[in-house]
């Protein structure tokens, strides 16, 4: 009733499947396992071997350079003197500090930086602008068509637009004339005081000739001289001493400016520059001898007025 051959081939084909499948998980259970154990083997061989390999190499390395740096050290020598003759520097301490300056210096160099440092000027921007007058009135003329100008824009509210000037020329001749007039202060001080002095020995001078004429005094009082006419003479006599030292001082003086515009002429190399005594200065110079000596002669004048005409007549 039972067919052997059939179940056998039935059960021979069921077990072959289960074992087919029961060796395939087996199988990929037991290869997974094995990989992760060969890995694990593997790296840490790897590991152990890179790092001696890594170790030799890095003694091996080492121990090239030095012999390298031996060899070096050996086959190099430097002659100190040599080396300090082979280096020649044509600069003073002024360009080498300089130098060391323009290299210790942070900001980069441009185009820009390096026309400006070379003076480049461009005419469409320029930066200032010089102006060169022929002469002095020339100057004054352009000064005060800049002033004009920026009263102009002051005026409009364009502040940004006013021009800003510098004139050299103008300082420079302010400086001198300042010092110029300091040195006329000082000689106008020495001068006033030797007026002063002089018109003080004036005033003695008169008054020792009102002590010695006190007998002529008394003649013209006995004549019928006035007290005014006796103040009126010695005043007379005041007035013409004055005169007289205004005119010998001007004669002087202008005798002076020969030599005075000869050596002026040769040292400034020049025939434009001259020393003159304008006419209205010579007459107020004479002017003033005259008034100070008058003034110096006042009071001796007043004393000679006022003389007694007896007393004076019975002085020998």
């Amino acid at each position: 009733m039972v067919d052997m051959d059939a179940l056998e081939e039935q059960i021979s084909a069921s077990m072959e499947g289960y074992m087919e499948e029961l060796f395939a998980s087996y199988g990929t259970t037991l290869a997974s396992s094995l990989e992760g154990q060969i890995s694990s083997a593997m790296s840490q061989v790897m590991s152990q071997v890179m790092t001696q390999l890594s170790s030799q190499m890095e003694s091996a390395m080492t121990d090239m350079v030095s012999e390298m740096a031996g060899s070096l050290e050996n086959s190099f020598g430097i002659d100190a003197e040599a080396f300090m003759e082979a280096f020649d520097f044509n600069m003073d301490s002024g360009a080498l500090t300089e130098l060391l300056v323009s290299m210790s210096a942070s900001v980069d160099a441009t185009y820009e930086s390096n026309l400006e440092s070379l003076g480049y000027v461009d005419f469409a921007n320029p930066s200032e602008i010089a102006i060169y007058p022929i002469d002095f009135e020339s100057k004054e003329y352009v000064v005060d068509i800049l002033d004009a100008y920026n009263e102009r824009l002051a005026a409009e509210g364009k502040e940004e637009q006013v021009i800003a000037y510098t004139d050299t020329v103008g300082t420079l001749m302010s400086s001198v004339t300042d010092i110029v007039d300091m040195i006329s202060y000082v000689l106008i001080a020495f001068v006033a005081i030797s007026l002063v002095v002089s018109s003080i020995m004036i005033g003695v001078i008169t008054y020792i000739s009102v002590l010695e004429r006190k007998k002529e005094i008394g003649i013209l009082r006995a004549i019928g001289a006035s007290k005014r006419n006796i103040s009126e003479v010695f005043n007379a006599e005041t007035g013409i001493i004055g005169l007289c030292a205004g005119l010998l001082g001007i004669g002087l003086a202008l005798l002076l400016t020969i030599p005075g515009n000869a050596l002026i002429r040769h040292y400034a190399g020049s025939a434009d520059v001259s020393m003159v005594l304008f006419p209205q200065y010579a007459v107020a110079l004479i002017l003033l001898s005259v008034c100070l000596t008058l003034i110096g002669g006042l009071i001796p004048s007043s004393k000679a007025s006022r003389s007694d005409p007896v007393t004076a007549l019975r002085t020998e």
